[in-house]
């Protein structure tokens, strides 16, 4: 019986442990820190041996394979001890592909890409399809795989779950944008963390199609040094594509092989020119699988914001505060910025991942009234925005965030939580981060 050693036991683990378990394999999960209970009940309830708080080598070294959650890099010391024994890691995406035979609509990018993932499960939902959602988002996609049966997956894909895919093919697959992100995690070389995104094109063929953003720079300097067999269907807000999806005056064009369909901006669901690009991305999808006009535009029009993405939380003394705890990186913070039409009290902070604050500074000096650091080293925000913001405070938690952006707002004013940086400093995840500066917004 072939060994499958699982590292993290996380959502991503525990649903790669459980298929290994169902497809027969002796299975073992190990994780350094503490296993969160409900993950901890799932792994006892599948029989499946654990530990939590160490890694043992000789219970971990034995493998014939390894599924690494994506959380853990590959710099870690139990990794490069198993990739020194050859034994070959892989992450839970490649081995849950390995058992499913449903279609699958892949997307990543640096921004974008839980808004794109969520319309386009949303829109396949009311087109009445038996779809799942899972990778990045929902329940883990091996889960699902050892559990239940779609016909369609929607997964949000992660550069670091693409790191230890092989096999795997996605059917569409869309590359929302590629601005610097998780440097600290490529060597600090854009180059390797590009590589890492245009993995989602791997093992595509002719029949297959990728969606991408003509106007990303990056994404397009990077096309012609990547083979990619699929049909290519770029979207702009630039210029007209004869595949894809772009503006004419005031509505999206979508155009697939001989069909077109079109939809006024104001009608969209989500406002911001950046979800302008998810929902042209999104459509497109929408056309290649074949659904009609009618329910690609009810859909876009009618879909709910994403929890932690622009999330309107409560309008308090005309003061309007707004969770985007998902913007873990600078450009998500600029997308946030720029869609702001009213004076912003601007919460940042958090873990560093090699940022440049610089294309913020125009943004910040013409809407930010007051900027408060929720940080363990504040620094660099300080190094960045003085001179530049009328004034910066510097906190300790959210509760402490909210009280000070309340004290600091004026009727009129929007409290906007948009961190630019990773949560791992002062909380679990973007999650937690997010759901606690809701808690602090409802208890004022």
């Amino acid at each position: 019986m072939a060994r499958i050693v699982v590292l993290g036991g996380g959502e991503s683990g525990t649903g790669a442990a459980i298929l290994a378990k169902t497809k027969g394999f002796d299975v073992f999960l190990s994780d350094k820190g503490e296993i969160d209970g409900k993950y901890a009940g799932m792994l006892r309830e599948w029989d499946i041996p654990f530990e939590q708080g160490r890694h043992t080598e000789e219970l971990i070294l034995n493998a014939d394979e390894v599924i690494k959650s994506p959380g853990i890099p590959s710099t870690a010391p139990m990794i490069q001890k198993i990739i020194r024994a050859g034994i070959k890691i892989i992450s839970e995406i490649e081995f849950a592909g390995r058992y499913d035979t449903a279609r699958k609509i892949c997307i990543t990018g640096s921004n974008g890409k839980t808004t794109t993932t969520s319309l386009i499960y949303y829109l396949l939902q009311q087109a009445g399809l038996n779809v799942g959602l899972g990778g990045n988002i929902g329940k883990s996609y091996a889960y699902q795989v050892a559990t239940a049966h779609h016909d369609i997956y929607v997964l949000e894909i992660s550069s670091f779950q693409l790191d230890n895919m092989y096999d795997f093919k996605a059917d569409i697959a869309i590359i929302t944008n590629i601005t610097p992100d998780h440097l600290d995690r490529y060597d600090h070389r854009l180059e390797n963390y590009v590589k890492a995104k245009f993995r989602i094109t791997r093992n595509m063929n002719e029949d297959d199609c990728f969606i991408f953003c003509s106007d990303d720079e990056i994404t397009i300097s990077h096309l012609n040094k990547i083979v990619v067999k699929a049909k290519m269907l770029p979207f702009s807000q630039k210029k007209e594509v004869e595949q894809g999806a772009f503006l004419r005056n005031d509505r999206i064009v979508v155009r697939y092989e001989d069909s077109e369909c079109d939809m006024f901006i104001k009608e969209l669901a989500l406002g911001g020119k950046h979800n302008i690009y998810n929902s042209m991305a999104a459509a497109i999808a929408g056309k290649v699988m074949d659904i009609d006009n009618a329910t690609i535009r009810r859909s876009l029009s009618s879909f709910q914001a994403v929890e932690h993405r622009l999330e309107k939380v409560l309008s308090i003394g005309d003061v309007l505060y707004i969770n985007d705890s998902k913007a873990t990186n600078v450009d998500a913070a600029w997308y946030a910025l720029e869609c702001q039409t009213r004076p912003v009290v601007w919460i940042v902070g958090g873990t560093d991942k090699g940022n440049d604050y610089s294309v913020l500074l125009g943004l910040a000096k013409e809407k930010v009234r007051a900027m408060i650091c929720m940080g363990v080293d504040n620094s660099k925000f300080h190094a960045s925005f003085e001179g530049v913001v009328p004034e910066i405070h510097d906190v300790s938690s959210a509760e402490e965030a909210v009280r000070m952006a309340s004290r600091l707002a004026k009727p009129g004013d929007v409290v906007l939580l948009s961190p630019c940086c990773a949560s791992f400093d002062l909380f679990k995840n973007y999650e937690d981060r997010g759901r606690k500066f809701k808690e602090a917004v409802r208890n004022l």
